[in-house]
This record gives structure tokens, sequence and C-alpha cells, in this order.
């Protein structure tokens, strides 16, 4: 199956699109901008929901994010049945100290869910203005 990449961008404290596709996925999450705690919540609960398997959380509260979604991920296993837990499980990680093409490259060569094949990976940018183009090339130099 071929990997496909997205590029989504979501303004600080603004509304959530609808995700149409629920198939799981790995999200690279830029933060450029600092959020508020209830939309920090809200996201992560969002992006669970929406199929996030596996979450890379880079920029402005990295670690936060991080454990944010590590809670969205225990509570949606709380509802789910014992045979789904496995697929439902969400792996995160918070790449505060690096740069963003080595958050890349580690997401391109070396991330994944130890018990699904991940074919997409949608770009989650936080931040006043997209920068659509330079995060493509980022990940596209990976």
């Amino acid at each position: 199956m071929q990997k496909t990449v997205n590029y989504l961008h979501l303004l600080p404290d603004g509304s959530l699109p609808h995700m149409m596709d629920k198939t799981p996925f790995m999200a690279i999450l830029v933060a450029d901008e600092e959020v508020s705690q209830m939309w920090l919540w809200d996201t992560s609960r969002w992006l669970v929901e929406a199929g996030c398997r596996v979450l890379l959380a880079w920029g402005k509260d990295a670690e936060v994010w991080s454990e944010a979604v590590d809670d969205a991920a225990a509570e949606a296993l709380d509802a789910a049945t014992p045979e789904d837990a496995e697929d439902q499980a969400v792996v995160t990680t918070s790449h505060e100290d690096e740069e963003l093409e080595e958050l890349f490259w580690f997401a391109r060569h070396r991330a994944a869910h130890p018990a699904l094949t991940l074919n997409r990976t949608l770009i989650v940018h936080v931040a006043a203005g997209p920068r659509r183009e330079e995060l493509e090339a980022a990940w596209a130099a990976a």
C-alpha cells in the first residue's frame, strides 16, 4: 500500500475539522504557538478519535502535547473492548530538543506502532499562519 503524507494547519484555539477518514495514522504535531489548556485537551481527544496511533510532538509544549495525547488515549482505551485495545493503543513521543529535520527523519525511517502498519502520516501544524510548502519540503528531504 502507498504511504501518504498530508498537511493540516490548525489555528491556535480555533475550531477542529471533522475527519472523514478514520484510518489509523501517524501524526507529527508541529506546535509553533502556545494554546489554551482546554484547546490542547480537546485537540488531543480529537486526534485520538480521528485515528492517531502514533504522535510525534515538536515545538511549543511538546512534552505537554505528548502527555495530553497519552491521557486521551487512556480515556479511549477505557471504552474499548479488550480485543480492540492493541489496535487502539497510541504511542507518543516529544522531541523538544531536536531539530525539526531530525524529527521528520525519525518519523520516516524509525517511528512505528507495535501492532499496526500506518500508511498515513498527517503533519498537524498549530500556528497563526500556514507553512505547508516548507514543512512538506522538510518531510520530503528527510
